[in-house]
């Protein structure tokens, strides 16, 4: 079996940058994570798993072929692994895997989707939010419009604990999406403080798209022009906007409610 000890070595310093830059993700077709739970979700959800590395202390050899079988091992010393492990505790396992293309054209949806859409979501910890939501609930998919980042990016991978990997996604530019969504005649009801009637006055047990913005700048005129409807959820505080993957949660559950779930 191969062995990495030095931090030096080129394959690490290439795994460094899968970690940093989004071109480097983007030109090999490549990323990394780390965790026995998102390593085993991203093989249940038919990813390709290059090699994995393992540090043995903390994951054994045994261990690492019972997660991911039939993968290239590569052991590594502690040094190596604390320069590429992102996240504070771990698990000693990290994985190199092909991305997978996230194509509007690539999604496979059922005969009465139920879909979220998240226009320029800004903080990976929102996105990990909204696909842990979108998981819990098993929505048809997640699409993102006008993505800020690449969903390969190792705060996506980590806030959405493997979620990631679970949910069908795809992205593209609002227009793009606009246009898939009225193709498949698909309604879609978006989440704005401008001429909108309460979330929970709606019939979502048709073909149904959830659509939600930014908390700063909400939704674009071209989704709220464009909307099937556009919705609020009242509150009575002081400010008048919430989370995003709080809104949404609210959004979802109302709907699946209403289809009986």
């Amino acid at each position: 079996m191969k062995q990495i000890t030095s931090i030096q070595n080129p394959l690490i310093k290439s795994l460094v940058l899968l970690q940093e830059k989004a071109k480097n993700r983007k030109q090999s077709g490549t990323f990394l994570m780390e965790g026995k739970r998102e390593i085993s979700l991203a093989l249940n959800g038919g990813y390709d798993i290059e090699t994995v590395l393992f540090y043995p202390e903390i994951c054994s050899e045994n261990e690492a072929k019972k997660i991911a079988p039939n993968t290239a091992l590569i052991e590594i010393n502690k040094e190596v692994f604390q320069k590429l492990a992102y996240r504070d505790t771990t698990e000693g396992i990290l994985a190199v895997a092909k991305t997978k293309s996230m194509q509007l054209s690539d999604l496979k949806l059922s005969n009465n989707p139920l879909i979220l859409v998240a226009e320029a979501p800004e903080k990976p910890g929102n996105i990990g939010a909204l696909l842990r939501t979108a998981d819990a609930a098993h929505l048809d998919a997640v699409l993102i419009a006008n993505p800020k980042s690449d969903m390969y990016n190792p705060n996506i991978v980590r806030s959405s604990v493997g979620c990631l990997f679970t949910n069908q996604i795809a992205t593209g530019t609002t227009a793009e999406i606009i246009a898939f969504l009225q193709e498949k005649n698909i309604n879609f009801y978006c989440a704005t403080l401008q001429n909108s009637t309460s979330y929970h006055t709606q019939d979502y047990t048709t073909p149904t798209a959830l659509v939600v913005g930014t908390e700063a700048t909400g939704l674009t005129q071209e989704w709220r022009d464009a909307a099937t409807q556009n919705i609020i959820i009242p509150m009575q505080g002081t400010i008048d906007s919430m989370n995003v993957s709080v809104a949404a949660a609210i959004l979802i559950f109302e709907a699946k409610r209403q289809r009986g779930f």
